[in-house]
């Protein structure tokens, strides 16, 4: 299970060092795409493979589901972690996420997210504004 926070930066070549508390979880080689809320999502193999068959379930005569899949896959890429503890992210996933230099890695349960520590830092603020209404509406899932 991945939890927790971590502020790493990423160089001009667009090298990131994975925490060293998830590279185990990771693997040698894992999988990372676009994620939601302008981050990037990383899946170990295994998880990469559910949601591989989860999408594949998912009926492709509704145009939505073809845009996301489209989306998801086509910048979705391989990582192995150098000797340094470093991935390399491509320009087109850097991008999305808006990495230059100050990033966030964190841990949800069984993904990383990536995140530029200015999207982190907005991001947060507006949840730890909003916990109470969002922890409310957890109810619903029967949290």
């Amino acid at each position: 299970m991945f939890m927790g926070e971590f502020k790493h930066n990423i160089d001009t070549k667009g090298r990131l060092i994975m925490p060293s508390k998830f590279r185990e979880e990771l693997g040698e080689k894992f999988v990372v795409t676009r994620g939601m809320d302008g981050c990037l999502f990383g899946y170990p193999q295994d998880e990469w493979a559910v949601m591989e068959q989860k999408l594949k379930e998912m009926p492709l005569a509704k145009k939505e589901t073809r845009a996301f899949v489209r989306f998801f896959y086509s910048a979705a890429t391989e990582c192995e972690i150098d000797k340094q503890g470093r991935i390399n992210l491509p320009v087109p996933l850097r991008n999305h996420a808006e990495l230059e230099k100050n990033c966030v890695v964190i841990g949800v349960s069984s993904r990383i997210e990536i995140w530029s520590e200015k999207r982190w830092s907005a991001f947060s603020e507006e949840a730890e504004e909003n916990f109470d209404e969002i922890a409310e509406t957890m109810i619903d899932f029967g949290f």
